[in-house]
């Protein structure tokens, strides 16, 4: 399965030494640089290394990830979770709550019509969204005669 697969793949990475590394001698008078990730160089807060290896463990052997598809896609999912939790925190702000629940996230994504049309899963705990249908409510009529009307005591 997937997780197996996963987990295989994950245990060839783990561990420090074989070849390449950041390690080894400097020359004599050169300080270490301040070593940088890659997300804190793109100005991102997801990480673009875990990211671009994810990506290269879903590609055959011969096919290479660009470095630039890591950064692009991290960046993509940063915006869409930064989205989904502006609107659930407005909605949560709305039922006077400062904790965000499922049901305001699930609020804030079905009342954002792109959002809703992006993300067709099934929240756990959203519930449902609040709709009467036209049909169903009564319609406010026009004046009704005298004979019509009743009077209650």
């Amino acid at each position: 399965t997937w997780g197996k697969y996963i987990r295989q793949k994950l245990s060839k990475m783990t561990g420090k030494g074989g070849k390449g590394g950041k390690g080894g001698k400097l020359p004599p008078g050169e300080a270490r640089k301040n070593i940088q990730s890659r997300s804190a160089k793109a100005g991102l807060q997801f990480p673009v290394g875990r990211i671009h290896r994810f990506l290269k463990l879903r590609l055959n052997a011969q096919n290479r990830v660009g470095a630039t598809a890591a950064v692009y896609c991290a960046a993509i999912l940063e915006y869409l979770t930064a989205e989904v939790l502006e609107l659930a925190g407005n909605a949560s702000k709305d039922l006077k709550v400062k904790r965000i629940a499922p049901r305001h996230v699930q609020l804030a994504i079905r009342g954002d019509e792109e959002l809703d049309t992006l993300i067709k899963a099934t929240i756990a705990g959203g519930g449902v969204i609040p709709h009467i249908h036209k049909s169903l409510l009564t319609k406010v009529s026009k004046k009704l005669p005298q004979a019509m009307t009743l009077t209650l005591i």
